[in-house]
């Protein structure tokens, strides 16, 4: 595969598209259907390793700027990376319910003055 450089901004959009389709996802679900729906988490996992990959990428100069735990999107994905075989679903669906909200207003923010 070729590799070329994807701009800051680029990966900006790439967390905003993937924090719109986690909300998709989960807009009309519950703690327990999300768990027992294994399609569901498949999907939102995916997109959680995107944000934090994308994180990952950003130049830590623009996202020292911004008062955030920057570290824990990192984390998340290395989690679902490397525990793959063990990862709670639960745990999985607070980080949709109480961190993404958080993260949004981070993102958009950040997008909005870049």
């Amino acid at each position: 595969m070729g590799r070329f450089k994807i701009t800051n901004k680029q990966r900006l959009e790439h967390i905003i598209e993937a924090i719109n389709k986690i909300e998709n996802y989960c807009k009309d679900q519950d703690i327990k259907s999300f768990c027992k729906t294994e399609i569901l988490h498949d999907a939102v996992l995916h997109q959680f390793l995107i944000i934090g990959e994308a994180i990952i990428n950003i130049d830590k100069d623009i996202l020292d700027k911004y008062k955030y735990p920057w570290h824990s999107p990192r984390s998340f994905r290395n989690y679902i990376a490397h525990e793959y075989f063990g990862i709670n679903p639960e745990k999985v669906w607070n980080t949709v319910t109480i961190e993404i909200p958080l993260l949004k207003e981070a993102i958009d923010q950040i997008y909005r003055n870049y």
